[in-house]
């Protein structure tokens, strides 16, 4: 590393981070948010505008896709990932105090809904290898199996479905 040669790094930190992580604490983090906040398959759940939003949002899709549902694990890891994408352009920008998530699941699908108060309306942008930002849109249209906007009186609910096998 450029400029720090001759520095000793700190030992064990890396064991330590990567001992502290576990699915069970994960399960743990994402049984208390679904406490704290709500089921988002009963009604939607309201979570504050706020990037620490994202991490409430992804471990509420967890516990309910994985747990409750019983989908796959990466089903979970996709309808998470696309979560984090939905409430991180709600939380960036709509400039709205609360947004909204709500999951659904009928027969072979499951649809997630962020809704927020603005009417703007989100832009699919071509994207580039090099890109470092604007890559939620192309991330939601590739992973899902369909996706789009429902504008309402006072805002908008932009959603993404995805298939699901059926036991």
């Amino acid at each position: 590393m450029a400029g720090l040669e001759g520095i000793e790094q700190p030992r064990g930190h890396g064991r330590a981070t990567a001992a502290r992580w576990s699915p069970a604490v994960e399960d743990e983090r994402a049984l208390k948010a679904l406490e704290l906040f709500g089921n988002p398959t009963e009604a939607e759940v309201p979570l504050p505008s706020r990037p620490e939003s994202a991490a409430t949002a992804r471990r509420l899709a967890q516990v309910v896709v994985l747990r409750q549902w019983g989908l796959s694990p990466k089903m979970t890891e996709d309808v998470v990932l696309l979560v984090s994408e939905l409430v991180g352009n709600a939380v960036r920008h709509t400039g709205a105090r609360v947004f909204g998530l709500r999951m659904r699941r009928r027969r072979g699908w499951i649809r997630i809904e962020v809704r927020d108060p603005s009417r703007g309306l989100p832009c699919l942008m071509p994207v580039q290898e090099t890109d470092i930002s604007g890559r939620g849109l192309f991330l939601v249209d590739k992973l899902s199996d369909r996706w789009g906007v429902d504008l309402l009186p006072r805002g908008k609910t932009t959603w993404f479905e995805m298939r699901v096998a059926d036991r």
